[in-house]
């Protein structure tokens, strides 16, 4: 499928030929019928449903023909096999997602929650940036890297997948999550650096500041881009913790320090949106995604290969085939 898909024709008029082909067959048959030799038997019951290879093989000689006429004539269009090539070279922006693992991320403001719509939402933008290289830093009472800046996005999707809370001590410690992902940006010679930090509540833990992360960022030219992610008013949310590890949902006040996460954008040149349903989170990465563009210089190179010697050879066959089973087979006198 994939070659006949590739495969274009120099001089496609000679395919009006083809229209002779209907026309041997109409004569074949015409003259078949009028040369039939008849014998007249009182009783064919002895000889009803006889048949043998050469009577099949012999209806085979003028199909052969036919094919082989459709074979050179394909030849004669100059079938050609289009190769082509891109040579791609992109510029590419070095970004690092960080993302809140603290238990009010699992309040069902969000279908089923705010952290699987946000690691889904998340990942489609990983499919956007091909040509980026990108990380993932995660945050609850404290932090740490899960994927360091890469371009398998394959495997950072899997960290983004396997992504839960209860894996640190809860909390929300924007200043570390965002101090994470600049140290590991801090090395990168890429010309654009960027974070994309996601949170749902209000600084409450960790030995840095998130305004201190964020100058350390501007220092270093990474643009911090920052998401709040809740509903406005009440969420059915994570109250409590039972000492088998699962929680206790009830009413609890949405809080997100809007008026921080702005200053962080600013200050680095990013942009703070508020994302309070799925929708609206999508609209966020695809507005981050058209302002962060990746500069792609794509040369495109095609190459055609003769590919006509392969119906010119079928056709050979196939006539080469039809004076065997004529000549040697059946051993018809012409």
């Amino acid at each position: 499928m994939g070659w006949w898909s590739n495969l274009e024709f120099e001089h496609p008029w000679f395919f009006l030929l083809l229209l002779l082909i209907p026309f041997m067959i109409w004569w074949y048959l015409k003259n078949f019928r009028s040369n039939a030799a008849n014998i007249s038997l009182p009783n064919v019951d002895s000889i009803k449903g006889a048949s043998n290879y050469k009577a099949k093989l012999f209806k085979w000689l003028p199909i052969l023909r036919w094919l082989a006429m459709a074979a050179f004539i394909t030849a004669l269009a100059r079938p050609q096999l289009v190769l082509t090539e891109e040579e791609v070279k992109a510029e590419g922006i070095d970004i690092i997602l960080v993302m809140d693992l603290s238990s009010s991320m699992l309040s069902r403001d969000f279908n089923p929650d705010r952290l699987s719509v946000s690691k889904e939402v998340a990942k489609q933008f990983v499919d956007k940036r091909q040509y980026d290289r990108m990380g993932l830093a995660v945050f609850a009472g404290e932090s740490f890297t899960q994927c360091p800046l890469t371009s398998d996005h394959k495997i950072l999707k899997e960290f983004l997948s396997n992504l839960q809370c209860g894996l640190l001590e809860d909390g929300t410690a924007i200043g570390m999550g965002l101090a994470a992902a600049v140290n590991r940006l801090k090395e990168s010679e890429s010309e654009s650096k960027v974070v994309i930090l996601l949170t749902d509540g209000v600084n409450n833990a960790g030995y840095i500041k998130p305004m201190q992360a964020a100058e350390i960022a501007q220092q270093i030219g990474v643009k911090v881009y920052t998401i709040g992610v809740g509903t406005m008013g009440e969420a059915i949310a994570p109250i409590q913790r039972r000492t088998d590890g699962t929680y206790v949902f009830g009413r609890s006040r949405v809080e997100i320090d809007e008026e921080l996460l702005n200053e962080i954008a600013r200050l680095t040149g990013g942009r703070y949106n508020r994302a309070t349903n799925q929708a609206a989170l999508e609209d966020i990465y695809n507005q981050i995604d058209q302002l962060e563009k990746t500069e792609i210089e794509v040369n495109v190179l095609t190459r055609y290969k003769n590919e006509f010697r392969k119906f010119l050879l079928l056709g050979m066959l196939l006539i080469a085939l039809e004076w065997i089973i004529k000549y040697l087979i059946l051993r018809v006198v012409p």
